[in-house]
């Protein structure tokens, strides 16, 4: 069972924000933040397409959690769903320059914790809506994700595995939070 998680991984390296840009006659790497993930689309392209990005994206994760579940139990779901996160931020076949891991933790997420899951989108979209900054939505929902396990009285290990995803994300989000302590931070809207 331990196969299933470089399969997740591979599944994570997917590119959804590449190729709907790609598609739509953008580099997604030179436009805007550069980063390939579904804010960055929503701001080059429009939310429709930020909104496919995120869909394939979370759906990424969700596979790969549900795959893990499905076959080998809740450990395995958290092991295959962070696979797939690192997948994503990291993928091996562009380099390790990837997204930010959020949409794709969203879906993981959605699979190990479905009652904590639709909160924290719903917290990202709030923030995001009144800022109008993205990142801060991420970082605010991200950040209070294992708040929500503790609350949960989950089990103290599920606390430990999202807490370290959550930490990753949030770091990967660093050159974010300067630009907005600077208040340089691209706003979500369209160009």
């Amino acid at each position: 069972m331990l196969l299933l998680v470089p399969i997740a991984y591979v599944l994570g390296t997917f590119p959804s924000a590449i190729l709907i840009a790609r598609a739509n006659g953008i580099d997604i790497s030179t436009v805007g933040s550069g980063n390939p993930g579904a804010s960055n689309v929503t701001r080059a392209l429009g939310w429709r397409k930020g909104i496919w990005v995120y869909v394939l994206d979370a759906g990424k994760g969700a596979l790969a959690a549900g795959l893990g579940l499905a076959l080998d139990g809740r450990p395995m779901a958290y092991w295959c769903g962070a696979a797939a996160i690192v997948g994503h931020m990291f993928p091996v076949f562009r380099r390790f320059k990837g997204g930010k891991g959020v949409a794709t933790g969203s879906g993981v997420l959605l699979i190990v914790q479905p009652i904590l899951a639709p909160l924290a989108v719903g917290l990202w979209w709030l923030v995001s809506k009144v800022t109008g900054k993205a990142a801060l939505g991420s970082v605010v929902a991200v950040s209070l994700v294992p708040i929500g396990i503790i609350v949960m009285d989950q089990p103290r290990w599920e606390l430990f595995a999202v807490a370290g995803v959550c930490a990753l994300i949030v770091v990967k989000h660093i050159g974010n939070i300067v630009r907005l302590i600077r208040r340089e931070e691209h706003s979500l809207s369209k160009n």
